[in-house]
């Protein structure tokens, strides 16, 4: 604004911000319990951030929820995803077709086989 020549109170108002805005200070200090987030997310690799909330809160941290799931996110942490069941890959062939009599005969399991 300085470099502009323009006043703080005229820029606010021109731009249509309260001042209190432009002035303001962030006074988080959340090092301690950003550390130990993480330090607790290493240690239990399948806690979400809930169950994380419990230990912190067993050791003397007093956060609420919503501030451990947006440290929980800036730090990019997550529950690896487990993988799925292995599937049948491509399409299966059919079951040959028995070309005269005598060539079929009763599985071991259960199911016809040539």
């Amino acid at each position: 604004m300085a470099a502009h020549g323009v006043s703080e109170r005229r820029a606010c108002a021109g731009l249509g911000f309260a001042r209190s805005t432009q002035r303001y200070k962030s006074r988080r200090n959340d090092g301690a319990l950003r550390s130990r987030l993480r330090s607790l997310a290493c240690e239990r690799r399948r806690f979400g951030y809930r169950r994380l909330a419990i230990l912190l809160r067993r050791e003397g941290h007093t956060a609420n929820l919503k501030k451990i799931y947006r440290l929980y996110r800036e730090e990019g942490l997550t529950v690896k995803r487990r993988k799925g069941r292995k599937r049948a890959i491509g399409t299966r062939s059919p079951l040959p077709r028995p070309d005269s009599v005598g060539q079929i005969a009763w599985g071991r399991y259960g199911r016809w086989t040539s």
